[in-house]
């Protein structure tokens, strides 16, 4: 009986689920308005749910029921109640390797295909392994924290004391499993920042000097900053957002992160912003463009099933629109950090080859960075630099 309620509990949700709102945002809304849920109800609800996402476009024609079923089945790695209950054939094998359970699911269902969990593979940046991209899709993502310097015993200790399982990637990186109430075992403590295990392997690209000046350009929510802050204290440093509301929030994160001296500007970069920037030259600019955040869609899986191929097109034109009004205001010899948390070509190659070609850049290096193969999300990254008398081939509008 349990099972079947909680059946029920996952129909409701598909049925009142907003395809255009993160999960994360609209099942915390469906909890309030169903109270009677308990702890233990609402845990299972969000499995399931996420689970079924994480089966992407693959088996379209199936039922909702049945494709739930494929997911949960591929998506764990120990019995539960649920596919004990439902397929019981299936929950006696739930501990086998990702392949096994693959041929599995295609004797039950013959048309399915793992290209089909993301059905853009084609469009994907070359240095990226398909089928463990795919495969990563039935993994949850770990959560990743950042360890500011000096704190590292006092984050391990209130971890053990918690009793939460986590493991030192070392550089201040720490992994734990994703759904841990770090608000509950750090309730006052600003040691760390929750920043993915790529995102924090950007910094190798950076690479700072004193007194540098520097420019995160789309700021969001400051990772970038705050990582480049923690290489380099004594830079200079602007940062600027489309968005008044993300420089608001800044603030208050900057300064629990003893980063003090900023200056913040509203800025839309497709416009030329000469007026705003005049005279401004960089010594480093940051630029984690905007994108499709496919290399992030094992955190928000239901954006598989909301994505049209038509927006890698838009962003590609939308990134060609910033990055000259960005590059241009780099120093000779200075570097341009691209960032990208896609997994598309479009996004990620494409962009570097438009700044080499068009805007005379140099490429100095450029990485995928692979978290599907360590729970973490895939992005992109590149280095390139102003080579000295260079004089623009793209003049903005």
């Amino acid at each position: 009986m349990k099972a079947i309620n909680q059946l029920k509990t996952f129909q409701r949700i598909l049925d009142e689920y907003p395809a255009d709102t993160p999960l994360g945002k609209f099942l915390p809304g469906f909890y309030r308005q169903n109270k009677q849920m308990g702890s233990t109800d609402r845990r299972v609800a969000g499995r399931l749910v996420y689970n079924y996402f994480r089966l992407g476009r693959a088996l379209p024609e199936l039922p909702a029921e049945d494709r739930l079923m494929v997911a949960e089945f591929l998506c764990n790695t120990q019995t539960n109640s649920f596919l004990q209950h439902f397929k019981p054939e299936w929950a006696a094998c739930v501990g086998f390797n990702i392949d096994d359970k693959i041929n599995l699911v295609k004797t039950a269902h013959h048309d399915f295909k793992l290209d089909d969990v993301f059905p853009w593979v084609a469009q994907l940046s070359k240095d990226i392994d398909r089928d463990a991209f795919l495969k990563s899709f039935f993994i949850q993502p770990d959560l990743y924290i950042r360890v500011n310097k000096g704190f590292e015993a006092q984050v391990k200790a209130e971890l053990n004391k918690g009793d939460v399982t986590f493991k030192d990637e070392g550089n201040g990186c720490f992994c734990m499993p994703n759904g841990t109430r770090l608000d509950a075992i750090f309730p006052k403590q600003h040691w760390f920042e929750v920043q993915d295990y790529s995102s924090q392997q950007t910094a190798q690209f950076f690479k700072p000097n004193k007194w540098d000046s520097w420019w995160d350009a789309c700021a969001a929510s400051g990772g970038k900053s705050l990582l480049l802050h923690s290489l380099q204290p004594d830079i200079k440093l602007v940062v600027s957002d489309i968005r008044e509301s993300i420089l608001s929030n800044l603030d208050e994160r900057f300064q629990q992160a003893g980063l003090m001296k900023y200056q913040k500007k509203l800025l839309d970069l497709t416009e030329n912003n000469e007026q705003l920037l005049y005279n401004y030259e960089f010594d480093g600019i940051i630029l984690d463009a905007p994108c499709s955040g496919s290399g992030t869609w094992g955190r928000t899986p239901e954006m598989i099933s909301q994505f049209g191929q038509h927006r890698t097109d838009f962003f590609k034109r939308l990134q060609q629109a910033i990055i000259p009004n960005v590059a241009k205001h780099l120093k000779p010899g200075a570097a341009l950090i691209y960032i990208t948390c896609s997994a598309f070509k479009a996004e990620n190659e494409d962009a570097v080859d438009f700044m080499v070609k068009e805007l005379g850049l140099q490429l100095e290096e450029n990485q995928v960075l692979k978290g599907y193969e360590r729970k973490a999300d895939t992005m992109f990254v590149a280095r390139l630099v102003k080579p000295e008398g260079l004089q623009p081939r793209v003049t903005p509008e």
